[in-house]
């Protein structure tokens, strides 16, 4: 597999500048706090310089951030590689789907929801708004088709093992 390196300069910038907006700092205290300075963080924000890793979370750090690694979701037709984790907010969120509107912090719209995502969801659908774990919770419960029940089982089961 290729790495993409445009998609990584593109990102990286977006990635530093949301953490150091995100902790209200200043590029001046941003590039103080890690160690670098203020043009070259400007550089990196830019994407005109890339850093390297460890600089990269250093200055994460600084703005109270830790670099992390977590899989990559590929999708088989309807089913992920793996079961995303969600934030929360997204996990306990609300969701419109198929004209209804769901408060998933709530058990039972959570089960209708996810019932409703797995069977007509898009890819991009299941990422947003189905958490791995609240979805292995919920799995026996769930009403769905035979296929789409037959497609997300292995999945579920690597879950519950561990995989």
């Amino acid at each position: 597999m290729k790495p993409d390196v445009k998609f990584w300069a593109e990102h990286g910038a977006m990635l530093l500048k949301h953490a150091r907006h995100t902790a209200r700092l200043h590029q001046q205290q941003l590039a103080e706090g890690s160690g670098t300075s203020r043009t070259t963080l400007s550089a990196y924000e830019h994407g005109r310089k890339s850093p390297t890793l460890e600089t990269a979370g250093r200055i994460l750090d600084a703005a109270g951030f830790r670099l992390a690694l977590e899989p990559k979701v590929e999708f088989a037709g309807s089913v992920p590689s793996c079961l995303p984790r969600l934030p929360v907010s997204a996990a306990l969120g609300i969701v419109a789907h198929g004209g209804r509107v769901y408060d998933l912090a709530d058990r039972e719209q959570r089960r209708e929801a996810y019932a409703a995502l797995l069977s007509e969801g898009r890819p991009q659908d299941v990422l947003d708004h189905v958490d791995g774990v609240l979805l292995v919770e919920l799995w026996e419960d769930l009403d769905l088709p035979a296929p789409v029940r037959t497609a997300w089982a292995p999945l579920i089961e690597r879950a519950k093992r561990g995989d």
